[in-house]
């Protein structure tokens, strides 16, 4: 099985605080993974460190092939990462927005490939909406169809449903679902929604004190901590977690 991720003792301060101390993780193709943890425990600072956003100051990545920083270029051509905080441009139409983005890409039948990611997702009644017409979660679902156009070896999502209702979400969950099924795309995000997490990942990588501390299923992770299910799990470390200013696990790129 080809590895999409792989980091070797990833190591990030702050200000002397120690944010990630020492995270080891593969994520392989084909695989549906979630990145855990709660506020302050490191899981924001891994991941840009995966996407080459925040540079350690020890350890190794490599994404897709391509260690960072030298390759990050080449291996982001190859990646989709959306996010709910990202920015949207306000005066373009949602249609051009993607556009631009297609373009960006090297999309060669970018109206097709923008068709076809609207109708995945439910949204094609927006495709001439300005970007100021737009509310918190149809921005979100812009957002995730912008990195889906290219189709992306590795789809990387920040809490993707967070700002969606209930229905909108489980279309949204489908689509992802569909999209890695056609494409084989591997799928790596982030969520404090443990019951999301169920339905989209066989894997969870839990990190607590910017250590990873559970890595598997989300049943074999629940067993490890003699635990009900992930969200007792989540909360379990939550509250061992200790707060951001103690330095330990502080996260201060984290957005929630």
């Amino acid at each position: 099985m080809d590895t999409v991720v792989r980091a070797v003792g990833l190591v990030k301060r702050f200000r002397g605080a120690v944010a990630v101390g020492g995270v080891d993780l593969e994520v392989h193709t084909g695989e549906h993974v979630a990145l855990l943890g709660p506020n302050g425990a490191g899981k924001t600072t891994t991941l840009f460190m995966l996407l080459g956003v925040v540079t350690p100051d020890a350890g190794v990545v490599e994404l897709l092939g391509h260690r960072l920083p030298e390759g990050r270029t080449a291996a982001l051509a190859r990646v989709g990462f959306a996010a709910g905080y990202l920015p949207l441009a306000e005066r373009m139409r949602v249609r051009e927005f993607l556009r631009m983005y297609a373009d960006l890409y090297g999309v060669v039948d970018a109206t097709a490939a923008i068709d076809d990611a609207l109708v995945r997702f439910g949204i094609e009644d927006l495709a001439s909406s300005l970007g100021t017409e737009l509310s918190s979660g149809q921005r979100t679902l812009v957002g995730i169809v912008k990195a889906t156009l290219h189709r992306p070896r590795l789809l990387v999502l920040d809490e993707p449903t967070a700002s969606l209702d209930p229905d909108v979400a489980t279309r949204v969950r489908q689509g992802l679902l569909d999209l890695t099924r056609t494409d084989g795309a591997t799928l790596l995000i982030t969520s404090h929604d443990m019951a999301e997490v169920e339905k989209l990942c066989e894997r969870v990588i839990f990190v607590s004190r910017g250590q990873v501390v559970a890595d598997g299923s989300p049943s074999e992770v629940t067993a490890s901590f003699g635990r009900s299910g992930l969200e007792d799990v989540f909360l379990h470390l939550a509250a061992r977690q200790p707060p951001a200013a103690d330095g330990v696990g502080a996260d201060p790129t984290a957005r929630r």
